[in-house]
């Protein structure tokens, strides 16, 4: 295995990415764990996470670190915000999701790890949970509705935070258009909010009309 070149705790061989587990012998969605050295590490599917699909295209924009404090929207059952975990192992992971169902399972998955934080709660609606949330340095965002940039933006502002990323679903925002022509309008929409978009990666061929985009003030 060798390092990658955006954080020391993710590790590539014969081209998978792994994270170094924060809690060996803990599998999160049934993922592949090997061992090297002594340490455990756990594969980090690139079709089971939009993150993982951007570092396999060749993304190079990482504002994840290992005492980051990050403000993860749409965390679904945490396969993704569990990597992010691994590699933030000095900091925290702030997992808000809306839904009853997947929130069950989150809980699940966030109770073995220290650093993982459940939040029920619409992302549209930063003030509902800002009570719930100490400081932030990095917001991501992976809800698949309408208004995505919006929504990256809304938290942005409301902590305070320089730096966000967001996987755009091109479908949720317009079913009818192209999804290039969603991408543009969505770059187009940070440029309006104050934002620069620093990196654009398309996730085929492991997500249909997805984009993420990595964006600063």
């Amino acid at each position: 295995m060798i390092p990658s070149p955006v954080s020391d705790r993710v590790l590539i061989e014969n081209g998978r990415h792994y994270t170094k587990s924060l809690v060996p012998g803990v599998r999160t969605y049934g993922e592949r764990v090997v061992e090297s050295d002594g340490i455990e590490y756990r594969e980090w599917n690139p079709h089971r996470s939009k993150i993982s699909a951007f570092l396999a295209n060749g993304g190079r924009s990482f504002p994840f670190k290992i005492d980051s404090r990050i403000l993860y929207l749409g965390a679904s059952s945490g396969t993704t915000p569990s990597h992010l975990s691994d590699i933030a192992a000095e900091g925290m992971v702030y997992c808000v999701e809306f839904s009853q169902r997947m929130f069950r399972d989150l809980l699940r998955n966030c109770n073995p790890r220290r650093n993982m934080t459940p939040v029920l709660a619409d992302a549209t609606n930063p003030l509902e949970y800002s009570f719930l949330v100490d400081s932030v340095d990095v917001v991501y965002c992976d809800v698949a509705q309408k208004r995505q940039v919006d929504i990256l933006c809304d938290n942005m502002e409301a902590f305070n935070v320089r730096r966000g990323m967001i996987s755009i679903k091109a479908r949720s925002e317009d079913v009818s258009a192209n999804p290039s022509t969603v991408f543009e309008r969505s770059e187009s929409r940070f440029i309006e909010r104050g934002l620069k978009v620093m990196e654009r990666i398309g996730l085929g061929p492991f997500e249909d009309s997805h984009e993420v985009m990595y964006v600063e003030v």
